[in-house]
């Protein structure tokens, strides 16, 4: 269940163990950022690559060989 606060960034608790914070401190520091920050970071990233491979598995789904193509330049006469 997601609680969501009457604000504009709702907050969500995350809870890791104490190496997987160990490591986030040592990156955090590293990158000279909070440990929130870097983990906001990491997750919009991942959230990324995510959506990258939903949409490139839907393209090859999409792909049917010997289809006709069309180049970019024929698109936009």
């Amino acid at each position: 269940m997601v609680v969501y606060m009457a604000t504009k960034n709702p907050r969500i608790n995350v809870t890791f163990n104490q190496e997987i914070v160990d490591t986030l401190s040592f990156f955090a520091k590293k990158e000279h950022k909070s440990v929130a920050a870097l983990t906001k970071a990491l997750v919009l990233h991942s959230l990324g690559l995510k959506e990258d491979m939903a949409l490139s598995k839907i393209a090859h789904e999409l792909d049917i060989e010997g289809t006709k193509t069309i180049s970019h330049e024929e698109v936009w006469k």
